[in-house]
């Protein structure tokens, strides 16, 4: 075909009636923006695009007007800050756990001073019970226990005024030295610590006054407060005097 015919052709060719799909899509992306933002977009046609422009404006147009007060009111909702209230009880409510939590501490706290307390108490009650025991019981331990909680001294230095009783009377409260310088002299030991009279009198516990030298229970308070009064109560912890070469020495 001629070039020259098929360019007068081509220009004689009636112009097409429908709208271009470039610009109706344009059109309808104008519109649905402005339905969902509120605002108004304008398209620009460009020269003969009559039939475009024109349906473009009627959907438009027909959109805004059917829903113009809706998307005002929704457009301006959308633009107010947010603020946060703050309620004045949320530190009322922060005190009022802080306190909670301090009361429980405390709470736990006396809970556990209370269970120490009554362990406490159980020991000693044991313990107790096991002095009357021995008091009961009677003998050499019998008589140390109760002159020890008579003096309300430990029963922990029990083991070493046994071994000082051992050494001095082999555990007989009825033993008498007969041949030492105060028996020379008319004053012999007595009893289960070997005590003279004046001394025994002097040092007896104040409850047992009134009870014989030979006394076992009397004679060990009398032998333990003389001891201490003259050596310190490191002697009795440790069993009594001893030499150079670890052997006792009376007292």
């Amino acid at each position: 075909m001629d070039p020259v015919s098929a360019r007068h052709k081509a220009a004689s060719a009636p112009a097409t009636t429908g709208p271009v799909i470039r610009t109706t899509v344009l059109a309808t992306a104008a519109a649905v923006g402005a339905v969902t933002t509120g605002t108004l977009t304008a398209l620009v046609p460009s020269p003969g695009d009559t039939a475009t422009t024109a349906a473009a404006d009627e959907f438009t147009t027909t959109s805004l007007a059917s829903d113009s007060s809706p998307l005002k009111s929704n457009h301006v909702a959308a633009l107010i800050p947010v603020s946060f209230a703050v309620d004045a009880t949320d530190d009322a409510s922060d005190d009022s756990a802080d306190e909670h939590l301090a009361m429980l501490d405390k709470a736990t706290t006396l809970a556990a001073q209370l269970a120490e307390l009554h362990a406490k108490q159980a020991r000693e009650q044991a313990e107790n019970d096991r002095i009357s025991a021995l008091i009961d019981r009677g003998g050499l331990d019998g008589w140390i226990a109760e002159a020890l909680k008579i003096m309300d001294m430990p029963q922990s230095y029990a083991p070493g005024l046994k071994k000082i009783i051992m050494a001095e009377s082999g555990g007989n409260p009825r033993a008498i030295n007969t041949w030492d310088s105060n028996a020379r002299r008319g004053t012999p030991s007595q009893g289960l610590m070997q005590t003279i009279p004046s001394t025994f009198r002097a040092y007896v516990h104040p409850s047992l006054r009134g009870r014989s030298i030979t006394d076992p229970v009397a004679n060990i308070t009398a032998g333990v407060r003389y001891m201490i009064a003259q050596y310190g109560i490191s002697t009795l912890k440790a069993g009594g005097r001893s030499n150079s070469s670890g052997d006792y020495v009376g007292y």
